[in-house]
């Protein structure tokens, strides 16, 4: 029988939690269902006081695609809430000064960088941006990537995840092909999304909290819990999504607590 281990970052119990850092795919929902109960857990987040961001590493929509489709599956969740890479590229090339990118990402993606300015181009980009591009991941368009970068342009990874649950199984995400343009072209691409400290700091200050004041809900033990527990939160693992045994037995840190979905928290919180 297994044994965990349950610790408490910043010697803060679970009982003084101020924020809530949910996780969306795998969580809240599985492809195109939500989880049994799902919505009413964030009612009860919600009702008990907690501070509440979305924070995603999905990159195939926008934050307003996310929030219209969370509201038809009943969830109670506005447009600010939802932190993406997306968003969080678009603050950091902006910061750069260095404007040009050229996107490998999903069309509906491209709107949203168009919305701060950032244009796709075909040739001369300071960035290469990668996200989830799903059916436009083809040697073409890996093949244009790889030539800009070999020109001078950085790599940014909307997010470096492994695979994520559709309707009919497992899917390979963004990491796979973000490793394949860094093997070709011997450059490490900065990563904005999950598990990057930047992006969980980017949640923590827009909801006035420090690290020790949050906890972390997701189904992945690198991109969720390990992430959010590195930077200094708690994290609890869902047995939905994406979820395996053999992951949560090779975490590394451990979660903190493990439920069976996110319609447990009244337990915990």
């Amino acid at each position: 029988m297994q044994v965990f281990i349950y610790l408490f970052p910043c010697g803060v119990s679970r009982m003084n939690v101020k924020g809530v850092l949910l996780d969306l795919d795998g969580v809240l929902y599985t492809g195109d269902n939500p989880i049994p109960g799902a919505p009413g857990a964030v009612r009860y987040l919600k009702e008990r006081g907690y501070i509440i961001r979305f924070v995603s590493n999905s990159t195939r929509k926008t934050r307003a695609s996310i929030e219209s489709r969370l509201q038809a599956f009943g969830f109670d969740i506005g447009k600010d809430e939802i932190f993406t890479p997306s968003v969080a590229a678009i603050n950091y090339i902006v910061g750069t000064g260095l404007k040009r990118v050229h996107l490998l990402t999903t069309m509906d993606l491209h709107s949203e960088f168009e919305a701060a300015g950032l244009f796709h181009r075909e040739s001369q980009a300071d960035w290469v941006i990668v996200g989830d591009a799903g059916d436009n991941f083809n040697y073409d368009t890996m093949n244009q990537v790889f030539r800009q970068v070999q020109g001078g342009a950085g790599i940014i990874a909307l997010e470096k995840d492994r695979y994520w649950m559709g309707n009919d199984g497992l899917m390979l995400s963004a990491g796979p092909f973000v490793c394949g343009i860094e093997y070709a072209t011997g450059k490490p691409a900065t990563l904005v999304g999950k598990p990057s400290p930047d992006f969980f700091g980017m949640a923590l200050r827009d909801m006035g909290l420090k690290p020790c004041d949050a906890v972390m809900i997701g189904d992945d033990v690198v991109t969720d819990t390990g992430g959010a527990m590195k930077a200094g939160m708690q994290g609890i693992l869902v047995r939905t999504g994406k979820f395996s045994p053999e992951s949560l037995a090779g975490a590394d840190p451990a979660p903190t607590r493990v439920v069976g979905s996110i319609a447990e928290i009244h337990k915990i919180l």
